[in-house]
Order: C-alpha cells, then structure tokens, then sequence
C-alpha cells in the first residue's frame, strides 16, 4: 500500500472507529446517579436498610447504627485494621466525604430487629452472660458492655454501636476477631484489651446473653456524653507495660 493509499484510508478508519464507539455508548445502559445505585455493593450484602442477615449472623445489620461507628469501621478496613477481603476492595477507593454519606444512609435506617438463631446453651452461661454484659467481672478488670455501650445496650453518639438483638455467631466472632488482633482500632484500642480478659467461656456467655436479649422499644443510640466510660485504656495499657 502506498503512502498516499494510507493517508486517505486513515481518516476513514477514524470515522468507523467513532461510529462504532458512539454505539457501543448508545447500547450502554442509563445508570442512574443516585445514592440507593452508589451503595449496591454495600447492600447486595447487608440488606437495602442495612437489616445484615440475621438468619445467619454473617453479614451484621448497618441499620440505625451510629454514622461515626460505621464511618470509622470503613476507613478501618480502608487501613487495614479490620480484615475482610470483599470489604476491603469494596472500601479501598472511598473518599472520606463517602463514607460519611455512607454511614448516614445506613444510621438513618430504621428497621426492625429480627431474632437470629440461638445456641443451645444452659440458664448458668445465661446468667453469666447477663452478669458480664450488666455488671462486668471487677475481679478480671472486665467493665460491663452497658458501661460503654449505654444503659439499655443501644449505643452510644457518635461512634458507639449497639450489641443487643446483634447475631450471636457475629458478636462471638468479633470478640474472637479482637482476643486474636484480626479486628483492631487506632490506640487505645479499649475492645482488645478487655477481649484480652475473656475467656472462651466468658465470649459465648456474653454472646448468647446479648443475642437472646429483647431489644428496648427505643432502639436509638443515647445521646452523645450521656456515657463516661470507666476504663482509660491508655492508661492501663501504659500501666501494664511497665509492670
């Protein structure tokens, strides 16, 4: 082919090049710009309103949860402190005003709980549960989940989540996540030192108790302030290393 033969074929070329492109746009679908369509990969897992999966306790509800807590949870998959590999490619290009809009969504939801399946488990580890979760065990230096996590287990603003009507299998699996440091928060991180101090035992009690547990009529976190917890984890952390 001659030089002249090329020149005059290339802006042909060009032109089946952008026809073909302008069609191939054309047959694309209208993908509306929305949040309910931005937040699918969040939902296909975790409900349209966050419900999660309570019938089996993997995917944990988002719905009515605190936006800092949810917030601060997708940049610590971000960040690599909480591991879950679906969650941390899903999270990994979020800008931090996304996921503030994000964890609003879902803290606005207001759905309700659905009781997920329970472990078969005697009234002594109930109890037990029960013990833990309302009073602590003062002799393990294990504060009460509703010292932190408000009278009624509800929450706390801004980033304080709610534990009960939460799945057993999920709750259990989280307190394992921070006894193993497979789940981790920015210093002081409060949670792995009390995990530290449960036991296996103490972990399915608290559990089961928490899962089992009727869920108030008002669901909602407590307001911000209205809980000042009792342990300053950086100063028992600093405390402990120099023993």
């Amino acid at each position: 082919m001659s030089l002249l033969s090329s020149v005059c074929l290339a802006p042909a070329l060009l032109v089946v090049a952008l026809s073909v492109t302008a069609a191939r746009a054309a047959d694309a679908p209208n993908v509306p710009d929305t949040l309910k369509q931005r937040i699918a990969a969040c939902t296909a897992c975790h409900g349209e309103h966050g419900e999660g999966t309570p019938e089996t306790g993997f995917f944990p509800r988002l719905a009515g949860k605190p936006a800092g807590y949810l917030a601060r949870q997708i940049r610590n998959f971000q960040d690599g402190l909480r591991k879950y590999a679906p969650m941390e490619y899903t999270v990994r290009g979020l800008s931090p005003e996304y996921m503030h809009e994000i964890a609003g969504y879902f803290a606005a939801q207001q759905v309700p709980y659905q009781r997920s399946p329970l472990p078969r488990v005697t009234d002594a580890i109930l109890k037990r549960g029960e013990v833990l979760a309302t009073q602590g065990d003062p002799a393990h230096k294990v504060p009460a989940c509703a010292a932190c996590h408000g009278e009624h287990l509800t929450g706390v603003e801004p980033d304080i989540p709610g534990l009960v009507g939460l799945p057993y299998d999920y709750i259990s699996a989280q307190l394992g996540a921070w006894r193993t440091h497979t789940r981790a928060m920015v210093a002081p991180d409060c949670m792995a030192t009390i995990a530290g101090r449960l036991s296996e035992a103490d972990i399915t009690a608290v559990s089961a108790w928490l899962a089992a547990h009727d869920v108030p009529a008002n669901i909602h976190a407590q307001p911000a302030g209205s809980v000042t917890p009792p342990l300053a984890c950086g100063v028992l952390q600093a405390k402990e290393a120099t023993r």
